[in-house]
């Protein structure tokens, strides 16, 4: 316990307090001696940044039991599954500060409900560079990443559908299931284009009107 308070940077007191409330996860025990492990550390690394960002010990505690429920970021990809994505690895002082104040424990919680975030052996990854960097340049632009996230869920119900569409149109008959993976840049270009002429009709509409 004193190694870890160390390596954390806080006093063992802490730790035991932070144990008490159940925001770290009990040592592994051998006999009389308890183990820590990275995972407990990342834990204690994540707490610190948050609470040194104003939020309260409750809210990080409600995070805190998000990422026990979370889901391993090898679920959320698929093992062995085709993906373009890369998954990104954040420190906890990354995670908290990407955002800046938009990353509280309500909206870190709902990215990892989303499925944006998982865990790795303790490790936080979010499943893709893009939507991390998509997501980061809107709530620059002042749009709350709370809306970021509902609007993400609403995109990925479309995109499922539109998935299901190409799925359907390459993979049929005596075709093998390769070519869904082998022409998705087709489909990928065809999104593109639709969401491109969609936006010029949108944003025409908008300047129509009175």
């Amino acid at each position: 316990m004193e190694e870890l308070a160390k390596e954390a940077g806080i006093t063992v007191r802490t730790l035991r307090f932070y144990r008490e409330r159940k925001l770290i996860q009990p040592p592994r025990r051998e006999g009389r001696i308890a183990w820590y492990d990275d995972t407990h550390l990342a834990r204690l690394r994540t707490i610190s940044a948050l609470l040194e960002r104003g939020h309260t010990l409750s809210g990080v505690a409600e995070l805190a039991e998000a990422f026990d429920h979370g889901r391993d970021v090898r679920d959320l990809l698929g093992l062995g599954a085709p993906t373009e994505e890369t998954p990104v690895r954040l420190t906890p002082e990354a995670l908290a500060d990407v955002f800046g104040g938009e990353a509280t424990p309500e909206n870190l919680a709902a990215a990892l409900e989303l499925g944006y975030l998982g865990t790795d052996r303790g490790e936080i990854v979010h499943i893709s560079r893009r939507l991390l960097d998509v997501s980061a340049a809107l709530v620059r632009e002042g749009i709350p990443l709370a809306d970021v996230l509902a609007a993400a869920r609403r995109v990925r119900d479309h995109a499922e559908a539109l998935a299901e569409v190409f799925t359907d149109l390459v993979a049929t008959g005596d075709r093998p299931p390769e070519d869904v993976h082998r022409l998705r840049p087709l489909a990928k270009s065809v999104v593109e284009a639709e969401l491109s002429l969609a936006l010029d009709r949108r944003l025409r509409r908008r300047e129509q009107r009175p």
